[in-house]
């Protein structure tokens, strides 16, 4: 017989956004409940963000071991123990799994442990995990159901038993030769891991160039770099069929502008793209439209076409950023205070965890010309950063543009060490509107990779 209950709020799924809405709506006095399917606190400090960057600080730490003797340390062979780079990744996770059960417990909010799909309007039926069903209504809705990862259907791909990001960061060993299908962010990120850990990697890319959504000029520097360290990027390739299992043998039959060839390795990891947990739990059905990608269609406040129902992080077409939906909840939680915060104004940055960094925040020269936004471009190589001299961090470089007729900043760029950190302080001068001269003149400390903020806007071309 099902269980049945009432609450003031109801949160459908626990990624970012959703768990800090119910922490808050609990704590302001709400009866609230966070239903999750599987990850408590959300993909991001479990099978996503935090558990891949702490592997990739594992991967960086080989690297710099096999260049030690470059600063004068000896050592001897190295070598990575990936089923300890894995212990180390499991004992963060759960740290982090223990600080969200603390949350849940000091704010009061339920956390349902189960699979959630709507039965009507604010109604979702909930197959607990540890079985029986829970039938829950509410006054208000919110939904955080985030994204999985696309499967391309390549004859004989999922017979091959393809790894994504999730089963990649629980292996215990380097695979030999790792075929990595997708040349976007998250495919590269995994690829300089594994490359570090010792596999040899082939990344193969349908388009011409990787990092699609970025200038040719970053998607460039990243490949020169993935290729200095050994992995094999094969671009303007096809996949057409694959053959075998990953994890034993994997043959994938590529076309390419030379022909058509057959790349052999050991295991497969598919990185191609996400798709929104939308499908087959009852949206249509409860008035909650989609858009044609199959997101919820919000409007700039993240509300839904269903009266008291909010969409939130990547469900709702939000970049696919941690920090994005973190304002996403922001928004909400404004807005139901009687605030009149947007989506639709806000400035988002992103890095992408390669070693080195890459940073981007606003626009980049492909935006603008596609905007008809008039700007002026400078840029800065990395070693011209007197930091570098230090460090011999000497690849990259930073980029800027600068609007043509105001001399706001519009756009920036980094390939290069703390990138991020450097992309914050050009965030904010955006964020507060400001000439780029005022940066340009700003007095950083000596050595520090913000100093060449000072060399990069030097270079901006008079109006």
């Amino acid at each position: 017989m099902a269980d049945f209950a009432h609450f003031d709020a109801l949160v459908l799924g626990s990624g970012q956004g959703g768990k800090l809405l119910a922490w808050h709506l609990a704590r302001s006095g709400q009866r609230t409940a966070n239903v999750e399917r599987r990850w408590i606190g959300g993909s991001c400090p479990n099978i996503a963000c935090m558990p891949s960057k702490n592997e990739m600080w594992s991967a960086r730490m080989a690297h710099i071991a096999r260049h030690a003797g470059d600063f004068g340390t000896s050592t001897g062979p190295v070598s990575t123990d990936v089923a300890a780079v894995r212990a180390r990744k499991r004992t963060m996770v759960e740290r982090e799994v223990q600080f969200h059960l603390g949350q849940y417990k000091s704010s009061g909010a339920e956390l349902i442990m189960g699979s959630g799909r709507l039965i009507g309007p604010k109604t979702v039926e909930v197959a607990l995990n540890d079985g029986g069903i829970r039938t829950l209504t509410a006054e208000k809705l919110f939904l955080n159901l985030g994204t999985h990862a696309l499967l391309p259907e390549v004859p004989g791909l999922s017979a091959a038993k393809p790894l994504t990001h999730i089963e990649a960061l629980e292996l215990d060993h380097a695979p030999a030769h790792l075929i990595l299908l997708g040349g976007g962010y998250v495919g590269l990120e995994m690829a300089q891991i594994f490359r570090r850990f010792g596999s040899r990697v082939t990344v193969i890319e349908h388009g011409a160039r990787p990092m699609a959504r970025e200038d040719a000029d970053v998607a460039q520097e990243i490949q020169r770099v993935l290729e200095e360290e050994g992995v094999e990027l094969l671009l303007s390739a096809t996949t057409f069929k694959v053959e075998g299992r990953s994890g034993q043998e994997v043959r994938v039959a590529i076309r390419t502008p030379s022909g058509e060839r057959t790349v052999t390795g050991s295991d497969i990891l598919v990185a191609v793209g996400r798709v929104p947990n939308t499908q087959d739990i009852g949206l249509e059905e409860a008035g909650i439209a989609l858009n044609e990608r199959g997101f919820v269609r919000v409007n700039e406040r993240l509300e839904t076409t269903a009266p008291g129902v909010w969409a939130m992080g990547e469900c709702a077409g939000t970049p696919f950023f941690t920090h994005a939906s973190v304002d996403d909840f922001r928004i909400i939680k404004d807005n139901l205070a009687g605030g009149s915060r947007r989506t639709d104004d806000r400035l988002i940055p992103y890095t992408v965890f390669t070693d080195p960094l890459l940073a981007h925040v606003g626009l980049n020269e492909r935006d603008a010309e596609r905007q008809g936004i008039r700007v002026r471009v400078a840029t800065l190589p990395m070693a011209a950063v007197l930091r570098t001299e230090a460090t011999d961090e000497k690849q990259g470089f930073m980029k800027v543009l600068v609007a043509t007729d105001d001399d706001r900043i519009l756009g920036f760029t980094m390939i290069g060490p703390e990138a991020g950190e450097v992309m914050a302080v050009v965030q904010t001068a955006m964020v507060a509107g400001l000439p780029y001269q005022e940066l340009r003149d700003t007095v950083f400390a000596h050595l520090t990779m913000a100093e060449g903020l000072g060399l990069l806007l030097g270079n901006v071309p008079a109006m």
